[in-house]
């Protein structure tokens, strides 16, 4: 590459070249030096007065590279972006230093430079994009085309717009109609930019009855054109889809196109799939496109060209009605818009663009293929051999509810929860298409918000693919992670109803009711009393001390106080859980655990009312004691000389007493038996801390609330059971023996015993015998023998 800008006749080239191969090498090297980069331009980030030396470009690329990088290194998805801009994008960006470049030369030059750059491209758009005898407006908003097609189909039927302006719009009112599916605030951009109020704007519903739901629907559309011609409007023009923003669908172009000749309207395509006619096979509903007045396309997502302008194709006859609508410049600078497409163009080629937008085709195809093969994946589609768009969607049916008594119970609870079914997938939905954009970020998954199916996962290739470089093997890794979710969402959804009724039946648990929340359910703790401030604190304390608790189990739920914005205060949010969760298990858990947080905030309240009662009844039983050694001694042996002689010659001896305070029991006791057992007394023993049996006979490194345990718990304890029931037959076996049949000891008896109970038995007999004295267990087994 250097050698061939060495070779370039204009040396201002050549430089140019090698300054934006640096630049380049320099901004996407974004893992070299990070730290001393952070550290160096730490306090460079705060925006301070220009200095006046300057600097070289070596430091201010620097510090654009700390720029963007700086707060983002921990980002993959934003620096995996920037590492696929690659060659193409590199002459992109060149067209933009060229562009500087080329609008320094003189006027000639420049004219010739700009025509050539201009007609080029067209042609090499019109003909890849099937589009005849068309112009093209290059632009960088995406709907500046639209809004100067407006302008050139206003001046078009209005004559005199030129000179009397808005007072020709006033005697006849135009009316622009648009899909209901285009792009949101589509409507409204336009007429605050053509200056026209918002009742020339018509918004056509999309079909309920027959066809595609995201289609405008044709039928309505025509009585809509005839009201107002009636009413003495005039229909101007006609926004069609060609891909809808959410869905992806097309229009009916074709009758579209019928309808616009037959009340002299101007139709507009734009959508994604219009890309799709560079393919050799286009479906016919996408190349009626071709028949349209003009079409808008956006290049840059479809091909992965970082900052080209987006392109509208259009027809028309008269160039001074394009020239007064802004479509065409009589600027030469305004035609250099064109030179990052013209250069990525012809870097890319013909085969390079067909390929691209091909692979895009072929990866919703192949996503689609797999789609069809799982349970509850709902799919959107418009034509399933050639959508370059793939929306799916989380759905589960009903299954069929019991009539038993229990369930008859629980009817209102499943009547709100299938009204509400709705909202639930819509979470369900929004959860599952953030985990898998976070899980397969190249796969360029996103989530919309469609009319009628709702919240949907939204797969389109043509608008990420070519940046973020995805491949098939993304798409298949995307396929596994659905198949891992699916199973996790059917459990939730399953469980959430039984959670919602194990809640309402424990006490001290209130269940909240937030539909758009993806997960098992919300939970808080609360206790009766009154519902003042310091209830209220003591409730958020509770549930606070309550999440961390949660927390710290070695379980596989998530546990966390709900959303950052609009969630419910003073509730434990419980996340997505699996087939295998112990419902009744959990609410129990939380329920004790809450309670025995409680007890313990009551205890410490109460600990130092307690404490400063019982130094008092101390205070005087030591009084009382004192009083009472008194009058045990004596007066003489109060006075110092006479007592010390006295204390000689008989001594007193008196049992000293005191008193200790235990707090268990919350009473002052006698310290009597410490003095006698020379020893401080434990007293009474507290009762041990209620905890769940699952989490006593967990073994290391299981989770708990599982129903795999509790299973295996009840059958360790049904077989103790059954040990003990055996062991008591025995033991009221009859005395009586048929004839011929001889008395045995308990050793014979033993063998007749299941290999459960025998090992029960001896297990028994070996702990009575390490506890019972010699002649004690003689005494056991001679009355076993009898």
């Amino acid at each position: 590459m250097d050698a061939t800008l060495e070779q370039m006749v204009d040396p201002t080239l050549a430089e140019m070249g090698k300054n934006l191969n640096e630049a380049m090498r320099m901004l996407e090297d974004s893992q070299r030096k990070e730290e001393e980069n952070v550290k160096k331009y730490a306090r460079k980030d705060i925006p301070g007065p220009l200095q006046g030396s300057g600097q070289d470009m070596v430091s201010i690329l620097q510090l654009v590279q700390n720029l963007m990088h700086g707060e983002e290194e921990e980002e993959s998805s934003q620096a995996y972006r920037l590492q696929n801009v690659g060659e193409q994008g590199h002459m992109a960006l060149l067209g933009h230093s060229l562009a500087a470049y080329i609008s320094v030369l003189d006027k000639e030059r420049l004219r010739k430079l700009t025509t050539r750059i201009l007609s080029d491209t067209t042609l090499w758009l019109c003909r890849l994009f099937r589009y005849e005898n068309g112009s093209a407006y290059y632009h960088e908003d995406d709907r500046e085309g639209l809004l100067k097609i407006c302008r050139l189909v206003i001046h078009t039927c209005y004559e005199d717009y030129t000179v009397e302006g808005f007072n020709v719009l006033c005697a006849k009112q135009p009316v622009i109609y648009i899909s209901s599916a285009a792009r949101t605030g589509l409507g409204q951009a336009l007429c605050n930019q053509l200056g026209l109020p918002l009742s020339c704007m018509c918004h056509v519903p999309c079909n309920t009855m027959f066809g595609s739901q995201h289609q405008m629907d044709v039928a309505l559309l025509d009585r809509l054109i005839k009201d107002d011609v009636e009413c003495g409007k005039l229909p101007l023009l006609l926004v069609a889809n060609a891909g809808t923003p959410g869905a992806g669908h097309t229009d009916k172009l074709g009758r579209l196109k019928e309808l616009c000749e037959q009340y002299k309207m101007w139709l507009h395509v734009e959508g994604v799939n219009l890309a799709t006619l560079a393919l050799g096979y286009v479906s016919s509903s996408v190349l009626a496109a071709t028949k349209c007045d003009s079409m808008t396309l956006t290049l840059g997502s479809w091909l992965g060209l970082p900052a080209v302008p987006a392109v509208t194709l259009y027809r028309h006859e008269d160039p001074s009605l394009s020239l007064a609508a802004g479509l065409t410049s009589s600027q030469p600078v305004e035609k250099l818009r064109a030179l990052p497409l013209w250069l990525s163009l012809q870097y890319l080629g013909h085969d390079g663009i067909v390929e691209r937008i091909k692979h895009a085709s072929q990866l919703s195809q192949r996503l689609l293929e797999n789609l069809k093969n799982l349970d509850f994946i709902k799919t959107s589609v418009e034509d399933e051999l050639s959508s370059p768009v793939v929306v799916f969607k989380f759905f589960q049916k009903h299954l069929n509810r019991d009539q038993t008594p229990h369930a008859a119970q629980t009817s209102a609870i499943q009547h709100r929860v299938i009204s509400n079914e709705g909202h639930i997938y819509d979470a369900f939905n929004q959860w599952l298409g953030e985990q898998l954009a976070q899980l397969v970020p190249a796969s360029g998954i996103d989530v919309v918000e469609l009319e009628d199916e709702g919240t949907c996962v939204r797969f389109s290739p043509l608008m990420t693919s070519a940046v973020l470089g995805t491949e098939i093997q993304d798409v298949d890794q995307l396929v596994d992670c659905l198949k891992m979710k699916i199973p996790v969402l059917t459990s939730t959804l399953q469980l959430r109803e039984e959670f919602e009724q194990e809640v309402r039946r424990t006490v001290g648990l209130l269940y909240i009711e937030d539909l758009s929340w993806p997960g098992l359910g919300i939970v808080s703790y609360h206790s009766d009393g009154k519902n003042d401030d310091n209830q209220e604190k003591e409730l958020e304390k509770i549930n606070t001390e309550l999440l961390k608790k949660l927390n710290e189990l070695e379980s596989d739920l998530t546990f966390s106080l709900g959303p950052e914005f609009g969630g419910q205060k003073n509730c434990i949010y419980i996340g997505m859980v699996t087939e295998d969760l112990d419902v009744s298990e959990l609410v129990e858990t939380i329920a004790a655990t809450g309670r025995e947080i409680e007890e313990n905030s009551r205890l410490l309240e109460n600990m130092t009312e307690v404490v400063r009662k019982g130094i008092q009844e101390a205070q005087l039983q030591l009084q009382k004691a004192n009083e009472e050694r008194l009058l045990e001694e004596g007066l003489l042996r109060q006075i110092p000389v006479v007592g010390s002689v006295l204390n000689w010659f008989s001594p007193f001896q008196a049992s000293p007493k005191g008193r200790t305070f235990n707090l268990t029991a919350g009473s002052l006791e006698s310290t009597e038996s410490t003095y006698v057992s020379k020893a401080q007394g434990t007293g009474t023993t507290p009762p041990p801390t209620p905890t769940s049996s699952l989490t006593k006979q967990r073994h290391s490194g299981q989770k708990i609330f599982k129903k795999g345990l509790r299973n295996s718990d009840a059958f360790n304890e049904t077989s103790s059971v059954g040990h003990c029931d055996d062991l008591e037959k025995l033991a009221q076996r009859p005395a009586t023996l048929s004839p011929g049949q001889e008395q045995r000891p308990l050793e014979t008896l033993k063998t007749e015993l299941p290999k459960e109970v025998l090992q029960a038995t001896n297990k028994d007999t070996e702990d009575i015998q390490s506890s019972k004295s010699p002649n004690d267990c003689t005494n056991i087994e001679q009355g076993n023998q009898r």
